[in-house]
C-alpha cells in the first residue's frame, strides 16, 4: 500500500473523496478515461499537474491488482 499512497490520494475534502494524483485535484478515473478513448500523452497535456512518472506508477499499479486476481 506504500507504493500506491506515493502517487495517490483519497481524502473527503479533496474531489468529495475520489481517488486523485497526489499533490492534484485530477482524479484517476480521468486517466482511465483518457486511455480509453485517447492516449496517455494526450492525458499528460490536458492535466500537466500529473507528472509522467505518476501516470504511469498508476497504470502499472492497476495492471499488477488485475493480473493478481486473475491468478487467485
Amino acid at each position: 500500500m506504500s507504493t500506491l499512497d506515493k502517487y495517490i490520494v483519497v481524502d473527503k475534502e479533496i474531489v468529495g473523496g475520489e481517488p486523485v494524483f497526489k499533490g492534484t485535484r485530477v482524479t484517476v478515473k480521468t486517466l482511465f478515461d483518457y486511455l480509453e478513448e485517447s492516449s496517455l500523452d494526450n492525458f499528460l497535456i490536458g492535466f500537466p499537474s500529473v507528472s509522467r512518472e505518476q501516470a504511469e506508477a498508476v497504470i502499472e499499479l492497476a495492471a499488477t491488482k488485475i493480473l493478481s486476481d486473475i491468478a487467485a
